[in-house]
């Protein structure tokens, strides 16, 4: 049996002390656990339970005198003299109007924390500062294990778990702000253990926010309330339990969720310095499937007057439920936790993140633009030496921690570790690499109800062949039409950095009526659309084309295409032009595409530029000039379409998604040419004869050859509910859709052979899609009304299935 880089094993182990006491403090009247409690004892430093209201004290011997106090609260004092004593439950009583008087008391201080960011927040006060950072992350058992394997397939993990780390991984960086600009960082140095090039993915994941003030505070790219947000007294109670008395003193501020259910949120202790109101610490817990731990600690500039991050920390432990680690962008697991014994494993630290901060420069002016991508890795990172390490270490290499990169170096190797990355990532955007080539995954197997059964393989060579050149092409069969289809092509690259292609390719293949398709869209999204089974309306083509493809900046991807086109019909079509009826015409094109996601982060690497995270709006515009008499070209004509998303992802797991597109064509332009709204039901009589599967941004009611319009635009709204947890393996989705369309069409009686409707009326449809019930699958319902509803009421019913794959 192989598992990936790590696994967890939890042996109990027990540190030897003559008295260990542990306790809960709860609240009397309603059992609930009471966090942070301070906890003082005669033979030790005070100690504050844990959000869970546990605490564990160590003392040499009987009696233990114990004061427990808590703001709101009753003091208590007591004595533990038994040593038959291994747990007590302290029960403390409210003082109703003191606990509420505290609550409104913090209240009010959070309040006023919030209106001094503008002037405790260095990225809003300063004009520009830099400080460098470094980050050690591991997923480790120290102490607690040695294991012996009795399966000899086990033997490479007794090697990872008894003489290393299961993962660690070293990084060093320089950040830079700039007021009004996005934090840059510049990694400097980076390693991981198994792998000779970093999972570029992995150095994109934010472990932690850098800020306390934003409205988000991001854990393992995971946006929870931040207790200093504009909305933090809406999401958040607050409460005093403490002051500091250090040199610069602070509130110790107790913040738990007021809606947990709906939001998600964090649960910790603030540290509010008492003179300016900033934030000078904050402890987090997050307690569930896995319990995590989080640190943020800053530190007092007594020349700008400001207070800076010092350092963070993440840790994950064991929870009360089975979860599954993953890195490597969440693609690949590196062990899952597993707590049958709940009591024993509480305390193990599985993966621990610390990352330091350090060489503040606040008399500086960054070099940032928007233009930039947020995170940058310096060339020569991966071939730091040990000598450039130790300038830039704040926490000591430990000999388990140098043990890691040979030892998981072979592990990673003999699982073929990086292999496995490498195809899922591929797989994501529709390939399966093997050696130098990748097959494309929309090629092998495909249906239609022109061509039946599409078989056929395809693909590109990939940097395994040449980072400079590349070869393309397919090959497919229908078993209807019984005819082959094909594309060959190849490209050059101009620019790696900036991902820049000259591409040439010639085409003999089948294209969908009316269809209207972004050029940049092939290169960021999924390839996979369900909408494909059910298209029945196709024209034949022979198509030269030759393209440029550009990153202008990381935000602005480009394509531009010229195109040359000989036109027949599969169907009993003509065009009437100057008197003439034409079904086979020759086109000329002329295209470019844009595709700007000016909110969205990205991470620049030696292969170009990766998307991170994605942010809205994302706006895509594409503009085509038919060429008349270029090549014998028949028709002069142009098509200009713009597409926005927008979605709004909230804390509470639901999200509301907007899309927008206008279309609109002029000239002289057959219907292979015009434009539809992505029809995606059969014209089969029943609803069932229907049943398929549902598309990605079509209109599911609306027949094919039904409508087409050379003036359309198109609105989309799919509001996602939080998922339903029924169970681990079961968490359904509810999405409300709603659809619209309104379009026209200009001399349709140009148009012979076929008859169809413009969307003069304007169209409307609505529904629900229950997704991801099982393996993917779900189902979709919806339901066409408005000026186009049918006279007989099951043809305005779509019922379908859903399919999305999430890997």
């Amino acid at each position: 049996m192989q598992k990936i880089v790590c696994l967890l094993f939890f042996i109990p182990s027990f540190l030897l002390s003559q008295i260990s006491l542990s306790g809960k403090v709860i609240d009397e009247e309603t059992r609930t656990a009471l966090p942070f409690v301070t906890i003082q004892t005669d033979c030790t430093s005070s100690t504050l339970t844990s959000i869970a209201g546990d605490f564990k004290i160590s003392c040499d011997d009987f009696p233990i005198q114990l004061t427990v106090k808590y703001a709101g609260y009753k003091t208590k004092n007591f004595s533990v003299t038994s040593k038959e004593v291994v747990k007590i439950v302290v029960r403390l009583t409210p003082k109703s109007e003191e606990l509420k008087q505290s609550k409104v008391i913090a209240s009010e201080l959070i309040k006023n924390a919030i209106k001094n960011k503008e002037l405790n927040d260095p990225n809003k006060v300063l004009s520009g500062y830099t400080y460098k950072s470094y980050n050690k992350f591991k997923i480790t058992k120290d102490s607690l294990l040695t294991l012996t394997a009795r399966d000899t397939n086990l033997v490479g993990m007794e090697r990872i778990i008894n003489n290393s780390h299961s993962f660690l991984s070293e990084k060093t960086s320089i950040y830079q702000n700039k007021k009004r600009y996005e934090e840059k960082e510049t990694i400097l140095a980076t390693r991981m253990t198994g792998f000779e090039k970093p999972i570029y993915n992995t150095l994109g994941i934010e472990l932690q926010s850098n800020s306390l003030y934003q409205d988000d505070y991001v854990v393992f790219n995971t946006k929870y309330a931040s207790p200093l947000s504009n909305k933090a007294l809406k999401n958040y109670e607050y409460k005093i339990i403490d002051t500091t008395q250090s040199e610069r003193p602070a509130y110790v501020v107790v913040f738990q969720p007021k809606r947990s259910k709906k939001v998600a949120s964090l649960e910790g202790l603030l540290y509010i310095d008492k003179e300016t109101l900033a934030a000078q610490k904050m402890i987090a817990e997050l307690r569930g499937e896995l319990n995590v731990m989080v640190t943020h600690n800053l530190q007092y500039n007594t020349e700008e007057k400001l207070w800076f991050l010092s350092d963070q920390e993440v840790i994950i432990r064991p929870g009360f439920g089975k979860e599954k680690i993953t890195l490597f962008g969440g693609k690949i697991s590196v062990g899952s936790l597993d707590t049958k014994n709940k009591k024993q494993n509480s305390n193990n630290n599985f993966l621990v993140s610390k990352t330091d901060f350090f060489d503040l420069n606040t008399n500086t002016d960054p070099l940032i633009n928007w233009q930039q991508a947020a995170i940058e890795i310096d060339p020569q990172s991966t071939n730091r030496d040990e000598q450039y390490w130790n300038q830039y270490r704040t926490s000591s290499i430990t000999e388990k921690d140098l043990n890691s990169f040979p030892i998981v170096d072979s592990i990673v190797k003999a699982q073929n570790i990086e292999r496995r990355i490498s195809v899922i990532q591929s797989f994501n955007t529709g390939y399966y690499p093997v050696g130098f080539f990748d097959f494309d995954l929309t090629y092998p197997i495909k249906y239609n109800n022109y061509e039946g059964v599409r078989l056929g393989l395809g693909g590109v060579t990939n940097q395994k062949f040449s980072n400079t050149f590349r070869l393309e092409g397919y090959l497919v069969y229908g078993f209807i039409d019984r005819r082959f289809k094909y594309g060959v092509g190849g490209g050059v690259s101009l620019n790696k950095k900036t991902g820049s292609w000259l591409n040439v390719n010639y085409t003999d293949d089948l294209k969908e009526i009316g269809s209207f398709f972004y050029l940049t869209d092939r290169r960021v999204y999924s390839l996979f659309e369900p909408r494909l089974v059910n298209i029945d309306s196709y024209y034949r083509h022979k198509t030269w084309t030759t393209s440029l493809q550009h990153r202008i900046l990381p935000r602005l991807l480009s394509e531009t295409q010229v195109s040359i086109s000989d036109i027949d019909q599969t169907q009993q079509y003509s065009y009437l032009y100057d008197g003439e009826l034409l079904s086979s015409y020759k086109m000329a094109e002329a295209t470019i595409a844009l595709r700007w996601s000016p909110f969205s982060k990205f991470l620049s690497t030696p292969n170009g530029f990766k998307e991170i995270r994605d942010g809205y709006p994302k706006i895509t515009a594409q503009y085509t000039q038919g060429l008349k008499d270029v090549f014998d070209s028949d028709f002069n004509y142009n098509k200009i379409g713009i597409k926005a998303e927008y979605t709004i992802n909230r804390l509470n797991q639901s999200s509301t998604s907007f899309l927008l597109e206008g279309d609109l064509a002029n000239g002289d332009i057959p219907l292979t040419h015009l434009l539809h709204a992505y029809p995606n039901s059969p014209t089969k009589e029943t609803v069932l004869q229907r049943f398929s599967v549902a598309g990605r941004r079509s209109f599911e009611t609306m027949f094919f050859s039904e409508f087409f319009s050379d003036k359309l635009a198109t609105l989309q709204v799919r509001h996602r509910l939080r998922p339903f947890k029924i169970a681990n393996w079961l968490k359904p989705e509810l999405v409300l859709i709603t659809r619209h369309a309104i379009g026209d069409i200009s001399n349709i009686s140009n148009h012979q052979g076929i008859s169809f409707k413009s969307l003069q009326q304007g169209y409307q449809e609505s529904g629900l899609e229950i997704n991801k019930i099982f393996a993917g699958f779900g189902l979709s319902f919806a339901y066409r009304y408005g000026a186009y509803h049918l006279p007989v009421f099951e043809d305005n019913i779509a019922f379908k299935f859903t399919f999305y794959l999430k890997l």
